[in-house]
């Protein structure tokens, strides 16, 4: 196979897909993009809402009574308004992650179903917000001047903790994780894991097919929590061992890469800059929103005033996020075909994730949207990764 070509070869696996199926996926890729920019205004329009009928800063002044107690209004102010934007936020989610997805074939649950999923979600955000509230006007209470500097520290500490325990605590809630079972999967994985250097007892298979057919697996948790989860989907999508293998050796990447903690670095680098953003831009966005009963940056009733100033710069930030993302999983796809050395399988699993990312976008699409490399550079990749085995050992796939 000295001719291999690796230009070839990947129009060759696009060509798997039938033109309906590339404009079914472009269709759903390009309506996402529409999606977070009408997530974005609904967010906006719900903080100006709650701040236009003074529901936060009534609750501040009962508390209070002509005096300054931050702290214990955050206490209160935070599951309050977290419970406001998730009943708000509720016919838009249902649209976006509920019905859209549903006419595409992505969501195998009912609506009873995916409500009650999203109600416990809702739940598990409330008391988040109320911690995390209560300690960030802690902090500006204590440090008004470098606050922003503190509070980065304290969403990278809420960030750990929640990586930490979400394997253990949160993701149970929402799906059933085992090991691996016995035989020629868990042998793969496990052989994998000795060669790279993963623990084999980390290694998991849950139901993803209880919400949705998606062909995914992913790295969780961090230090002694850490897994890597199959998807059932996978082999409800007859996956063989090669693709197996190929994205095992992905998601060991994460692990081995140290990926989660590289993104807990750049979280905090990014918060110091949105926060001392938010400190600057508070009063301009104050006065926009028209918030006249909000004191300042400490006043807990003007959390939604902060929520829209970091909405817009979380929105102005994607591509800087997204282009770190893709970076991780670049690197990730190579640390599998260094260890799994499955070039062919993982061709075969991107193209099975196809059908929910459209695989050939426009470069400026892939820069800004794209929180992976497009499935066709993938491919590629994979495809130049075999031809430089192929030149080594002509015989490297034939055995």
């Amino acid at each position: 196979m000295e001719d291999f070509d690796p230009a070839a070869a990947t129009a060759q696996y696009l060509a798997t897909m039938t033109p309906e199926q590339h404009e079914r996926a472009i269709a759903y890729t390009q309506g996402g993009y529409w999606l977070m920019l009408g997530g974005f205004l609904v967010g906006v329009a719900i903080a100006w809402l709650v701040l236009r009928l003074g529901i936060l800063t009534r609750i501040r002044d009962a508390i209070e009574k002509g005096r300054e107690r931050p702290i214990l209004v955050a206490l209160v102010v935070a599951p309050v308004w977290s419970a406001l934007s998730f009943a708000l936020g509720m016919p838009w989610a249902a649209y976006a992650n509920w019905w859209r997805e549903k006419s595409y074939g992505l969501n195998n649950q009912d609506f009873a179903a995916w409500l009650t999923e999203y109600a416990m979600q809702g739940g598990i955000g409330v008391l988040i917000a109320a911690l995390t509230l209560w300690a960030l006007y802690a902090l500006i209470k204590v440090a008004r001047r470098t606050w922003w500097i503190w509070g980065a520290g304290l969403a990278g500490a809420f960030a750990v903790a929640g990586l930490v325990l979400s394997p253990m605590v949160i993701e149970p809630l929402f799906n059933t994780y085992t090991p691996a079972p016995p035989g020629a999967v868990r042998d793969a994985v496990v052989e994998l894991a000795h060669k790279t250097g993963t623990p084999d007892d980390k290694i998991y298979i849950y139901d993803g097919t209880r919400q949705s057919d998606r062909y995914t697996a992913n790295v969780s948790g961090l230090f002694g929590s850490a897994r890597v989860a199959l998807s059932d989907a996978m082999f409800k999508k007859d996956a063989d061992m090669a693709e197996i293998r190929a994205v095992v050796g992905h998601e060991m990447g994460h692990y081995v890469r140290a990926h989660i903690l590289w993104s807990m670095g750049m979280l905090v680098f990014m918060a110091i800059a949105g926060f001392w953003l938010v400190d600057r831009l508070f009063p301009l966005f104050k006065r926009w929103l028209g918030a006249r009963d909000v004191r300042d940056i400490g006043d807990p009733a003007g959390f939604p005033v902060v929520v829209v100033v970091l909405s817009v710069l979380s929105l102005l930030f994607t591509p800087v996020a997204n282009t770190i993302s893709r970076t991780m999983e670049t690197d990730a796809d190579n640390f599998s075909m260094i260890h799994a050395d499955e070039p062919d399988g993982m061709a075969e699993a991107l193209i099975k994730t196809a059908e929910y990312r459209a695989p050939s976008p426009t470069a400026l699409e892939e820069f800004v949207f794209y929180t992976h490399p497009s499935v066709e550079r993938r491919i590629r990749n994979a495809m130049e990764w075999k031809a430089k085995r192929l030149k080594e050992d002509p015989a490297a796939y034939s055995r």
